[in-house]
């Protein structure tokens, strides 16, 4: 797995690649917890590169965005693969989360 941070458009983008499960999700949960530690707004993850995500990614999103929710903020996803959307479905995650189809949705929010 790889995750990639940067400022992108007034947003902080995190774009994860790779299997998203319980040997790295701890990574991805420390990265977004700085984040929201920094009250950052909007958090953008962006998941076209993810080819798995297991119940410990999704685990790690939802705190994601319990956190900066806590404190206001924004926190979307982008360019779910058909594979993950089908996990956020599964779960009944879709309207709990601010999901887009590409990323530039995703940045403006809309």
């Amino acid at each position: 797995m790889e995750i990639r941070t940067e400022m992108q458009d007034g947003v902080t983008l995190v774009q994860l690649s790779g299997e998203v499960d319980m040997s790295n999700s701890p990574t991805v949960r420390d990265v977004l917890m700085k984040l929201a530690g920094q009250k950052t707004s909007p958090i953008v993850v962006e998941l076209s590169g993810v080819s798995y995500m297991d119940s410990s990614g999704i685990a790690t999103l939802v705190e994601g965005l319990q956190e900066t929710m806590s404190y206001g903020g924004q926190f979307r996803l982008a360019s779910l693969t058909p594979k993950v959307k089908q996990v956020f479905d599964l779960a009944r995650l879709v309207d709990v989360f601010e999901i887009y189809p590409s990323l530039d949705e995703a940045k403006e929010g809309r």
